[in-house]
């Protein structure tokens, strides 16, 4: 492993930067050119069947098979004309990578030559094989069928050679085995929830839609130290390794000048995203080194967590290009910052506002209050929900750390915005309101685009935070598909809107004006969820304790999470609220707990083998040589100066005994536990075990290796270390 560690070393050293060769003209003449988009439909396309897919994609409807058949025709001549081959359907299950089964145009005509097809009935719908899927016993693995389904609101695409058409995945009996299946129903169910409430401010509204923007943050390391170490190929972080002597404590990286190397790398990226449509506009240094930054133009939330998905398999691919391997997972190196998934929510209506930004008149700000603050209330009565949306076995590494944000889920909003909120719970009073106290408070809501625009600060800190026009959900991980998120955010804040709507039209059957319903409600839903609202550091202690006295949940334990999927409130956002069903909702609960299990079992088994087949051998090799070096010396020297000169170095031969002894008991008992908890079926029982019982003894024999790496000599130690990984670009 030594000479494979140095021979990535020599191997990083030919690195040069790979030339990009540009496109021709701007970006505008090639952006979107492998995306079936509105004008490739125009042009291949016959007008019915354009209209079709217009229709069925703003409406999430369906198209019959005799048009299904026009559009397939034109697709797959858009397709072959643009170098493709083959056909998939591109589907996202709940393994958190995509999945695509590729088949050929190639097919026998009634003659029995061969020509090209592509009819109707494989562009809408496919059986693949689902027996190996996760479904957290929905079917049984004899019960192999599943479907994937055309999703008309998301273009078909063309990658390499193949058409890709995005899809929902469902079982033989209908149950929705992926991540975008129920995000379009929380989709569909904020949009209800919502015109009905801005019907309140403006008869015009008929639809609301959500937007999404994604910062993705991840590492690039150089390829031949990626496969140099075993823990990074098969779990994707690094189970040992002491820090490097400098890494991110001068913030020397953060917003740096971008190395030639990356530069090529992200170059070559956004080419190929933009002919993807992806609309990919920044891209910055991070702050731990080798760690960067991609975020693109904000869109539709179902097209953008598409997006999100086939920049980080393209981001892959393109790496290889480049001699890197990009790493998503949140925590791959401990003692510096994590990689985090920003996950940017907004509404707006199809009149073209944005419904968390202020407006210019008291309505429309009233209106922007009432969407503020019933987010606010989502948040608050779901906080365990969306926690357990986002905490899993590998972003739990990174939650709670000095980078990023706490457990406890709360929201910054920023000065003006707060102080609105308390203007509303001082000034409105029980009772209805006179004019002239209606008329006050509308003149103060009158004022918020003047005092807002720049005012809204960016809490670091905050899981939560309100940035000028949206809400910043920051705790999203970076190996996460931001479509579970997205889903418990948008099924909350659909819940909330109706409970506003039940509750404003209660007042109003019982004589209350409109306006005095809604700020009486308002007022109500302000004072009811204070305690989310905070604005200080969510690093500190201080805090932890008054979250507590609030009555805010800390929960770090990931089984402990993931439970809370099924807590009465959880199963009014998600079942009530039709986002899936009760079967669907337990069967994803032990789709994460067996995932948590896996993971943890996977990195114990390969720090057990690293350590005991590696690290133990190189540690025991190096002691030998000192024990013969001590030896040659007493032949040597005479006894005092012996002595003198071997003191240390015994020592250092019995810390090394310690250690290596450590290890190798540590590892037995981690295997010992992990067979206890084996023995389980319940999931959750299961994922308990393997947290109490398996998880800490990946700390604790970590810490014995990174105290011999500090020990053995460099030339024999067998992994690339920190300050060779990080420093690479």
């Amino acid at each position: 492993m030594a000479t494979l560690r140095f021979h990535a070393l020599d191997e990083l050293l030919s690195r040069t930067p790979k030339e990009v060769k540009m496109p021709a003209g701007k970006v505008t003449d090639y952006y979107g050119e492998k995306v079936f988009n509105t004008d490739s439909m125009r042009k291949y396309l016959s007008k019915q069947s354009f209209a079709a897919v217009q229709a069925a994609s703003e409406t999430g409807g369906s198209i019959n098979r005799k048009m299904a058949d026009g559009v397939a025709l034109g697709m797959k001549a858009w397709a072959i004309e643009n170098g493709a081959t083959h056909y998939t359907h591109w589907f996202q299950p709940l393994t958190d990578a995509t999945a695509e089964k590729h088949d050929g145009f190639i097919d026998y005509a009634d003659d029995g030559s061969i020509i090209e097809n592509f009819a109707g009935k494989l562009l809408v719908q496919q059986e693949p094989d689902a027996s190996s899927f996760p479904s957290g016993g929905i079917r049984q693995t004899f019960e192999a069928r599943g479907y994937t389904a055309w999703d008309t609101s998301s273009p078909a695409f063309i990658v390499g050679t193949t058409l890709c058409i995005p899809t929902v995945f469902i079982s033989y009996t209908g149950e929705a085995l992926d991540y975008k299946t129920p995000l379009l129903k929380a989709l569909t169910a904020v949009d209800e929830a919502a015109v009905a409430v801005c019907q309140y401010f403006d008869k015009n509204v008929t639809r609301v839609h959500t937007i999404m923007g994604w910062e993705q943050e991840y590492f690039l390391i150089d390829e031949a130290l990626f496969k140099a170490r075993p823990d990074l190929v098969l779990t994707g972080r690094t189970l040992m390794g002491h820090s490097s002597s400098k890494d991110q404590q001068l913030d020397d990286h953060y917003f740096g000048s971008i190395p030639e190397r990356v530069s090529s790398f992200m170059i070559d990226l956004e080419i190929e995203a933009h002919k993807l449509g992806i609309p990919v506009k920044t891209r910055h240094n991070e702050v731990a080194p080798s760690q960067f930054e991609l975020a693109p133009i904000f869109e539709e939330a179902n097209l953008a967590n598409d997006h999100n998905q086939l920049i980080m398999d393209l981001m892959k691919r393109i790496a290889r290009r480049h001699k890197f391997t990009v790493l998503f997972h949140e925590k791959p190196f401990a003692g510096i910052n994590g990689s985090g998934k920003h996950n940017n929510w907004s509404l707006g209506t199809n009149t073209g506002v944005l419904l968390y930004a202020p407006g210019k008149n008291p309505k429309s700000n009233l209106q922007f209050i009432t969407f503020v603050v019933n987010t606010l209330m989502a948040v608050y009565k779901n906080q365990d929900l969306l926690r357990a949306a986002i905490l899993n076995a590998t972003n739990g590494h990174r939650l709670g750390a000095n980078e990023a944000p706490p457990a406890i889920i709360s929201a910054f909003l920023g000065t003006e915005v707060s102080a609105m909120l308390d203007k509303i719970v001082a000034e409105v009073p029980d009772s209805k309101m006179t004019p002239d106290q209606k008329t006050a408070l509308k003149l103060g809501i009158g004022r918020i685009p003047e005092i807002i625009l720049d005012s809204t600060d960016r809490n670091r800190t905050s899981p939560f935070a309100f940035t000028g026009n949206r809400f910043e959900f920051r705790a999203v991980g970076s190996s996460a598909n931001a479509a579970a998120s997205t889903t418990v955010l948008s099924a909350a804040v659909a819940a909330q809107l109706r409970d506003f709507k039940v509750e404003v039209d209660g007042l109003i059957e019982k004589g209350a004006s409109k306006d005095d319903a809604i700020f009486q409600t308002l007022k109500k839903i302000i004072i009811e969820c204070e305690p989310i609202r905070f604005s200080g550091d969510g690093y500190s202690e201080e805090w932890k304790a008054e979250a507590k006295k609030r009555g805010l949940t800390n929960i770090t334990n990931v089984p402990e999470s993931i439970s809370k999927y099924l807590e009465p409130t959880a199963k009014k956002t998600l079942i009530e609220g039709g986002i899936l069903s009760e079967k669907e909702l337990e069967a994803r609960v032990e789709v994460e707990y067996e995932k948590y299990v896996y993971k943890v079992q996977i990195e114990s088994r390969v720090l057990g083998d690293l350590a005991i087949n590696h690290i133990v051998p190189t540690a025991i090799h190096y002691q030998t040589r000192l024990i013969q070096n001590i030896q040659g010396l007493k032949d040597i020297f005479g006894e005092k100066e012996y002595k003198e000169m071997t003191g240390s170095r015994l020592e250092l031969i019995r810390e090394i005994s310690r250690h290596t002894s450590l290890i190798k008991s540590m590892r037995n008992e981690m295997i010992e536990a992990r067979k206890q908890c084996n023995k389980l079926d319940d999931g959750k029982e299961k994922a308990v075990a393997y947290s109490e019982k398996v998880s800490p003894y990946l700390d604790k024999i970590r810490y014995h290796i990174d105290k011999l790496e500090l020990i053995v000599d460099d030339e024999m130690w067998p992994l690339p270390k920190y300050r060779e990984l990080l420093f690479n670009c």
